[in-house]
């Protein structure tokens, strides 16, 4: 895919595209229908294999189907029924049954989803790889440290990279807790189909098994899983945001403590280098908690049994934001990877902010009864060590 209003959309692949989306339906449908002979509730030739029916050239008439239907399931299942009529009836006497179209979408987002976190942890881990060896190598760089906009205390580089890298692990454990459950609800959420099919209760643990996902009861309208997912996503792109604002700030001219590696161009000004990752990650964080917010309100508008128009906002929802998530990713590997910081530039700035940066220490070694010591970066190297050892437990980083 390519989405010249989403600069670097393209590093997101085929995650949740529409062929990936249509894949993924069908994939559900297979296994299920493998699932129903596997079980003994349909006979054997009902088996069938459906990968590849769906061409280029159906998707004008899915997508009316989809429009006329409310969903993509109702047109694709008549399709694939279609394509089996005359080779295989009794396949497509039995393709579906049971199912209803929100099991089969739900299930495939899910089957979408684990594809994306996947991708996401372990880029999650490269940059903590390199966060860490960041951390280390600057861990005595002395800077300024700044809050509220002004000069506070003298800090290290070592520990600003150690704020990032928390972020960072605090993103992947909640991407770790996600759980991807199938959906098998039948019309209402009941069951009632199977039941009446004499299908066993484990049907969907076969079922879940079959395409690597978690067993669950029917969740129609308990949409704790999509604002998991949701929250999650947004948890990640907070931790990113967090490092490209303060990339952002620091790579000022009349800053200049880091740089990007690779700075972007300007259109008219041809020695200019932009800070353009730094740029595109910060637009990620400032889009995605909106996004996150859309879920939440769906998930609080659901309504009976199946819900009408808050089920059907999710799915271009979570596109949108596990596409931008994975994005802005890839982008911050790249940023963390290529980061050049500058510690003379750190220094000059130290320098030019005493005495009044040693205030808060003169204070307190009064207070204390004693001179002030040559060395004001409190437990600096407790903070980086307990960090490091974090990392390392959850990816077993060395540095």
């Amino acid at each position: 895919m390519t989405d010249f209003f989403w600069p670097g959309d393209h590093r997101a692949a085929e995650l949740f595209s529409e062929e990936t989306f249509l894949e993924a339906l069908t994939a559900v449908e297979v296994a299920w229908l493998d699932t129903l002979v596997e079980t003994g509730v349909a006979p054997s030739d009902a088996k069938a294999d459906l990968f590849g029916v769906v061409e280029p050239y159906h998707d004008e008439w899915l997508v009316e189907e989809a429009e006329a239907g409310g969903n993509a399931v109702i047109g694709l299942v008549a399709l694939l029924r279609s394509a089996l009529e005359d080779a295989q009836p009794v396949a497509a006497q039995w393709l579906h049954r049971g199912l209803t179209s929100q099991d089969v979408l739900d299930t495939a987002l899910m089957l979408m989803a684990q594809d994306a976190v996947g991708g996401l942890r372990t880029d999650i881990r490269g940059q903590a790889e390199r966060l860490a060896a960041l951390m280390t190598k600057h861990r005595g760089t002395v800077m300024a440290a700044r809050t509220l906009t002004q000069h506070a205390v003298p800090t290290t580089f070592g520990v600003k990279v150690a704020s990032w890298l928390t972020g960072v692990l605090d993103a992947y454990d909640d991407l770790d807790r996600l759980v991807f459950p199938v959906q098998v609800g039948g019309a209402a959420g009941t069951r009632a189909a199977l039941v009446e099919l004499g299908a066993d209760p484990d049907i969907s643990a076969r079922l879940a098994e079959r395409l690597g996902l978690v067993d669950a009861l029917p969740w129609h309208t308990v949409r704790t899983t999509v604002t998991r997912l949701g929250d999650a996503l947004v948890r990640c792109t907070d931790a990113w945001g967090h490092i490209a604002e303060d990339v952002l700030v620091l790579s000022r001219p009349e800053i200049g403590e880091v740089t990007e590696g690779t700075g972007g161009g300007s259109s008219t000004m041809p020695d200019k280098k932009n800070p353009v990752l730094s740029a595109l990650i910060r637009r990620a964080a400032l889009s995605t908690p909106q996004l996150s917010a859309t879920l939440h309100l769906a998930a609080a508008q659901q309504v009976d049994e199946r819900a009408g128009g808050s089920w059907h906002v999710e799915w271009a929802t979570l596109r949108d934001l596990v596409r931008r998530t994975v994005v802005a990713g890839s982008q911050a590997f790249d940023l963390i990877a290529e980061l050049e910081v500058h510690p003379d530039r750190m220094s000059a700035t130290l320098g030019g902010a005493r005495p009044g940066i040693h205030a808060e220490q003169r204070r307190m070694a009064e207070l204390a009864g004693h001179a002030p010591g040559g060395v004001y970066l409190g437990e600096m190297d407790r903070i980086i060590e307990a960090t490091l050892e974090r990392a390392r437990r959850t990816f077993e980083v060395t540095s």
